[in-house]
């Protein structure tokens, strides 16, 4: 093993209160910063995302900070451990891919040389994103370094071999994407039943080899056999929110057994959320979990459970929801009517922030959401459904964890007594809430990202009233200012890690928010984060936004260099 100093080819990038961007000269230097700073385990540091040029740390401002973090990391060597000890994986590949001869063509080689040379070449896996078990493999044959697609596809089908940029990956879902396919394999990339479920891990060296048999595309109608791997497949990657609750004929069942919450109406949007999956980075997993993670917590304190136990989060309000078994519910977030009917007709309006009773049969409604766009139920003892890497959060991008919960669908509940608490029978203090029309202030953190801009589009962003449109979720807030923000370099970065609540601002100028579902990397510059992820998770479309900046953490420093561009992205 063999240790060499780092800090001469570091950048340093503040990217939010709690993430500090570092870049490097190179996707080797990359690399083996990542492995440094997993061998470090440098104090207060809770996840990194190495990317193609950069790593980004999470760390926890209450045990460091980006001064000290900077710091630690200048001072990091890295050893770089002999290639017999890396995890070795062979994929096997049938290469008639659409877009083998058009690559061929670009690299001025014959299709058989690019596959003789595909599978003579040694792949490692340098980071991941995009998608879970995505991984981004980086080759040691300098021929391959091919442009993405002028026009992507609305779908590639799960299992494609592309390249992209250096890379070469494999689709492990069907999703849209720009790589350009030389082929396709049936190896199953992601599986929540394997330790771990990724087979592409950074690190992992990968040989590609020729498929001995033909390769069944079970997305264009396949065997039969192959059709009922795809659905074990899917059932996997998006289990079922629905935990049908047993019952005798008599309806008996439900007055012995633990809760239940049968959904009568879901509303615009209904999902089963906790604090999220953190520290599956390495996968391509992002943390996903309640948007407004402070009104999930309330809730969830009122009712006597753990703060990271399941709820609902609900977009927009509608839900109508029969209770089956006796339980205690809290509702929390964005205000509305809250009403209770009982079986005998008895109405009741239990308060915001306030632990009530429900009965067997009671009907629960959330009206439409007035301030705010999301509310959260927690109910004592929370929701029990199937969960994936430890969480029950619903990654509305990913499609891990629960799928969206649909009329008609029972969601068990755990029985009460495993409540860690007492009910608090105080009122949770209230937060103001936004409201379509009106103009909120929100602080931000410049970075890492804004030396992108020209010094006017800076002033753009922070003097502008900006509007949430329609075109938002979970994945991000699609803003629009009168006038879009001026770039002072052209062209896309290398995929690097994105944080929730950044600002990336696309070729149009105008900023997209992220949310907690948003991509684990991209592409696009990123101007800014706003600080306050609970309250962005409260803007309803049509709100307007002010930004202000806040204190910046740490002096960022950069050296000039060319536009780069984004051949990284799935």
């Amino acid at each position: 093993m063999t240790s060499t100093p780092l800090a001469d080819s570091l950048t340093f990038h503040t990217a939010s209160r709690r993430h500090l961007l570092v870049e490097c000269a190179d996707l080797t230097a990359t690399m083996a910063l990542h492995h440094s700073l997993e061998a470090a385990d440098l104090p207060g540091v809770t996840e990194l995302i190495p990317a193609a040029r950069t790593v980004l740390i999470s760390f926890d401002p209450a045990r460091t900070s980006t001064e000290i973090l900077a710091e630690s990391v200048r001072g990091l060597g890295h050893t770089e451990s002999v290639s017999d000890t890396a995890r070795e994986v062979t994929i096997d590949v049938r290469y008639d891919g659409d877009d083998l001869a058009e690559v061929a063509d670009l690299l001025s080689v014959s299709p058989a040389e690019v596959v003789k040379r595909h599978q003579a070449a040694t792949w490692q896996v340098a980071f991941a994103g995009f998608a879970p078990g995505f991984g981004y493999l980086a080759g040691d044959d300098e021929l391959f370094n091919v442009p993405r697609r002028s026009s992507p596809r609305t779908r590639v089908p799960v299992g494609s071999v592309a390249l992209a940029g250096e890379f070469t990956g494999v689709y492990p879902r069907s999703s849209p994407g720009g790589w350009q396919l030389i082929g396709r394999t049936d190896a199953k990339l992601w599986d929540l039943d394997r330790q771990p479920p990724a087979l592409f891990v950074p690190g992992t060296i990968v040989k590609f080899a020729e498929a001995e048999r033909e390769i069944v595309d079970v997305s264009a109608g396949g065997s039969a056999a192959g059709a009922a791997g795809a659905a074990a497949d899917s059932a996997s990657d998006s289990p079922s929110a629905s935990a049908e609750a047993t019952s005798d004929t008599d309806g008996a069942a439900s007055a012995v057994g633990p809760p239940s919450l049968e959904v009568l109406r879901p509303g615009l949007q209904l999902l089963v959320q906790d604090l999220g999956r953190p520290g599956f980075a390495s996968m391509g997993v992002s943390a996903a979990g309640a948007a407004d993670r402070s009104a999930l917590t309330t809730a969830n304190r009122l009712v006597g459970n753990a703060e990271t136990t399941a709820g609902l989060e609900s977009f927009g309000g509608g839900v109508l929801l029969r209770s089956r078994g006796d339980g205690v519910a809290a509702v929390t977030g964005a205000t509305g009517t809250i009403t209770v009917t009982a079986a005998d007709g008895t109405v009741l309006t239990p308060r915001l922030g306030e632990a009530f009773a429900l009965s067997d049969g009671d009907e629960l409604e959330l009206g439409p959401t007035e301030r705010g766009v999301r509310r959260y139920l927690a109910v004592r003892g929370g929701i029990d459904v199937e969960t994936a890497l430890g969480s029950s959060s619903a990654d509305t991008l990913a499609g891990l964890g629960p799928a969206a919960v649909d009329k008609g669908t029972t969601l068990g509940v755990h029985d009460p007594r495993t409540a860690l608490h007492l009910v608090d029978p105080a009122l949770a203090r209230t937060r103001a809430l936004p409201q379509a029309g009106e103009t909120v202030e929100m602080t931000v953190t410049l970075g890492p990202r804004e030396d992108w801009f020209t010094d006017a589009g800076i002033e753009t962003l922070l003097s502008q009233v900006w509007t949430v449109t329609h075109e938002s979720d979970r994945v991000g807030l699609r803003l629009s200012g009168e006038v879009p923000l001026e770039r002072a370099r052209t062209g896309e970065l290398p995929s690097e890690g994105a944080v929730t609540g950044a600002l990336q601002v696309p070729p149009n100028g105008q900023p997209v928010l992220f949310g907690p579902d948003h991509p684990l990397t991209g592409g696009y510059p990123i101007i800014a984060s706003v600080d306050d992820l609970d309250l962005a998770a409260q803007l309803p479309p049509g709100v307007k936004l002010r930004f202000t900046t806040s204190a910046r953490p740490t002096p960022n420093t950069r050296p000039a260099e060319a536009p780069r561009t984004n051949d990284n992205e799935g």
